[in-house]
């Protein structure tokens, strides 16, 4: 190889090590945050077919107006907090948690820019929305339950540590929004590079609600030993659950509803 064609594949070296980063950094909200709206039009048919579902909507501090769904339940039941996945349009399981009996209240909460809620989502706005949310129904529900998928594991947990919770249910969970970035993007320096962090690790020992986390043994977006991290530094009572699943199909193990029944009636 002549000079020239050294320095010029050294140029493309150089420019590749910049640009890649660069473009990850920049792009880093699309691949964390796949927001799934919804129209108005398919909120209101989805209203008028779960009628025995509230429709609520609440303003944020900072003016975003956020909407979730309320299932509720018998007076003493605690109501569970549902944080959904990355991808993941949580009225699904207004179709779902009928047909499972689970002895609660649910508030399926849409995440900025998902469902019918405004805004952009970030890792700051959605504990934000969350606490707000909590805010909303601490005075009126007895015992209140925080559900985390995925990533919504990294928003119920930055709850626990901000408010008093009866249990955190955790699925696929994860210790840090880093150490996952680091497996999926080995090439990249994810420490430096991601904005929304959600170190779960970090916060673990200082919590004492009782937890009950599922994984599933096969799952290929967040293996299994980034929980069992979480778990291992959990401060409070814990329960393990493996199941023989994968990221997605977690929810259609059969031990998989029963599991989390057992643990809001002990709540």
């Amino acid at each position: 190889m002549d000079l020239g064609s050294l320095a010029a594949l050294v140029k493309l070296i150089a420019a590749l090590a910049v640009a890649v980063p660069l473009t990850a950094y920049v792009m880093q909200d699309k691949l964390i945050f796949q927001t799934r709206p919804l129209r108005e039009q398919e909120r209101q048919a989805i209203a008028a077919r779960h009628p025995q579902v509230a429709d609520t909507f609440l303003q944020a501090a900072d003016g975003t107006r956020l909407h979730a769904w309320h299932l509720a339940s018998a007076p003493d039941a605690p109501l569970v907090l549902y944080f959904g996945g990355n991808a993941e349009e949580v009225s699904w399981l207004l179709d779902e948690l009928p047909r499972r009996d689970t002895g609660a209240a649910w508030l399926l909460v849409d995440y900025r820019g998902y469902g019918s809620s405004d805004g952009a989502p970030s890792e700051k706005a959605l504990v934000a929305d969350a606490l707000a949310w909590y805010d909303r129904f601490a005075a009126t529900s007895p015992r209140l339950i925080a559900f985390g998928r995925s990533l919504g594991s990294g928003v119920a947990v930055r709850l626990a540590a901000e408010r008093k919770l009866a249990g955190l249910v955790l699925v696929a969970p994860f210790d840090s929004m880093v150490e996952v970035g680091k497996r999926h993007y080995p090439f990249l320096p994810v420490s430096w590079l991601l904005k929304h962090r959600f170190d779960s690790l970090g916060i673990a020992p200082a919590l004492t609600a009782p937890l009950l986390c599922i994984v599933a043994t096969h799952d290929e977006v967040i293996p299994a030993e980034h929980a069992k991290r979480l778990y291992d530094a959990w401060g409070g009572p814990k329960q393990w659950v493996a199941l023989a699943a994968a990221h997605n199909s977690i929810d259609g193990h059969p031990d998989y509803w029963p599991t989390i029944r057992a643990f809001l009636a002990a709540r």
